[in-house]
């Protein structure tokens, strides 16, 4: 089965590296799209999935406040994951953790290669290696991540996480996740 044309290599990448349209007011780096991080994986054959903005789908574009982006990023972010925590949105976090964790069962139960999962650190939802708490920029993972990853290790399944955050040393993570999954015809990022 899937004997074709596919490299049965997929990446889950954070929705706002491929839509910065998506992402908190004040924030976005590019007008489009991290199309350099884009451009690394597709020069590896490894197909892109977007993960699903929890924040936007919870709380709106504004992020339920219009002056958002009058506030520091870790502030404004801290006044996010507050809401996220909120029980009707925490549910739904959940939805859409369970909804990636179905994704990437269907691929395994293929025998498709998850080489890794990409979020955006100092995001309050998909930090892997920072997010913001208490006003400031901490270790730790966002509330999305976290949960994805707690449901991944309910199912026994370890994937590789690395998080990004602007253009912070992006070709180094990136060769260090690709050298995990030993592919060949490593690509280079142009920044």
């Amino acid at each position: 089965m899937f004997n074709d044309g596919r490299s049965k290599k997929v990446v889950f990448i954070a929705h706002c590296f491929l839509n910065q349209n998506s992402i908190s007011d004040g924030t976005a780096i590019y007008p489009s799209a991290f199309r350099s991080l884009i451009d690394y994986f597709l020069s590896a054959n490894i197909g892109i999935v977007q993960l699903p903005c929890p924040e936007l789908f919870c709380l709106g574009l504004d992020r339920g406040d219009i002056h958002g982006a009058d506030r520091s990023v870790v502030v404004e972010n801290t006044r996010i994951r507050s809401e996220m925590k909120s029980k009707i949105h925490n549910v739904e976090l959940i939805k859409l953790a369970d909804y990636v964790v179905q994704q990437i069962l269907e691929y395994k139960k293929h025998n498709f290669e998850i080489v890794g999962i990409i979020g955006a650190n100092r995001s309050p939802t998909c930090g892997v290696d920072t997010t913001s708490n208490d006003n400031a920029e901490v270790n730790g993972m966002g509330l999305f991540i976290n949960e994805i990853s707690d449901q991944l290790s309910r199912e026994n399944i370890s994937i590789p996480m690395i998080g990004l955050k602007g253009n912070e040393n992006i070709q180094e993570k990136l060769d260090q996740l690709l050298c995990q999954k030993t592919i060949v015809n490593n690509p280079k990022i142009t920044i």
